[in-house]
């Protein structure tokens, strides 16, 4: 139990902000339970969510220890109430999720419980599947990241051991990504490779193609099909060869294919026909080809993971069927 007295610049706010302020990692509901359960009481007592503090008011807060520590990346679960997920697969390893387009992985430089990995270290937690409160080293963990405006397939690890193997698997590009992306145009070839090179401008955080080597550029390559086209856009997939940052939209965009809502690549005059607020790129589907080795995970060896749908391909194209790609 912990005790808080109100003080001057604290007098005349309702009893649960109060408690939202003190208590920042408290998730919404779970404090509006405690209020109702007098594990949050006023001056000894039960009191109602709205009653006003006074300047000298008692505030007894009878909650575990760990929602009193500091805001910070690795106990932003707490907060989290109820997690949103939406789960592709799932086993005792490993749990793949969509991520939504407008959704951080990670935290970007600053405390956020709205993340992924939050959402996932929660919906573990609350299962009773990760206890870290009993952990003194490992979490569930991210293997792989998806740009904030991109959607798509992010796997996460159970235990330490899948981890390990997962990092390895992608550092030896034995995981298979496919995206779908809506694009301007047909692209000529409907099938083909695009290899070239990409520099970075880190300050901007944009990359720029060159066609030949040059100091700092590093290679890319990108596979393509078209799938279907409609009118000014095609829907293409694309098989990344090699990991580079914004590679399909620098690529296609140099090619002269830029991804519908691109604003960095893309152009906006054709954009703005469309209202579309991010670009139109999804990792649609998984592949754990698994040439070599795979310990604990081998039964996944071969299996194939697609997402249930791809907004701009229902919308654009009427594909819905996307395991029939």
């Amino acid at each position: 139990m912990k005790e808080f007295t109100v003080k001057k610049n604290d007098a005349g706010q309702r009893l649960d902000r109060y408690v939202g302020k003190a208590v920042p990692l408290l998730p919404e509901a779970l404090l509006q339970k405690y209020i109702r359960l007098k594990r949050i009481k006023l001056n000894g007592k039960g009191a109602k969510r709205d009653v006003r503090l006074n300047e000298g008011d008692l505030v007894q807060m009878y909650i575990n220890d760990e929602f009193f520590e500091k805001p910070r990346e690795e106990n932003s679960y707490l907060k989290v109430g109820t997690p949103r997920l939406s789960i592709v697969y799932e086993d005792e390893n490993i749990l793949l999720a969509d991520k939504k387009p407008g959704v951080l992985c990670h935290s970007a430089g600053q405390w956020d419980y709205n993340t992924l990995i939050a959402n996932v270290q929660a919906y573990l937690a609350q299962k009773g599947e990760w206890k870290p409160r009993e952990e003194n080293t490992f979490a569930p963990a991210l293997c792989n990241r998806i740009d904030r405006n991109t959607g798509g397939i992010v796997i996460a690890a159970k235990n330490a051991e899948t981890l390990r193997i997962l990092n390895e698997k992608i550092r030896d590009r034995e995981i298979e990504k496919y995206y779908l992306c809506a694009v301007q145009g047909r692209p000529d070839p409907p099938e083909g490779r695009l290899e070239n090179y990409l520099f970075k401008d880190a300050a901007k955080n944009q990359v720029f193609v060159k066609n030949r080597p040059e100091p700092g550029a590093k290679t890319a390559v990108t596979e393509y099909r078209v799938i279907k086209s409609s009118g000014a856009l095609s829907l293409v997939e694309c098989r990344l060869l090699t990991g580079r940052t914004h590679q399909i939209r620098a690529q296609l965009s140099h090619a002269g294919w830029p991804l519908l809502g691109d604003g960095k690549y893309g152009r906006e005059r054709f954009n703005r026909n469309f209202d579309e607020k991010g670009q139109a790129l999804y990792s649609y589907k998984l592949e754990f080809t698994f040439p070599t080795d795979a310990g604990i995970l081998e039964y996944l060896r071969g299996r194939v993971f697609t997402v249930e749908e791809v907004d701009f391909a229902g919308k654009y194209f009427g594909v819905s069927d996307l395991k029939g790609l």
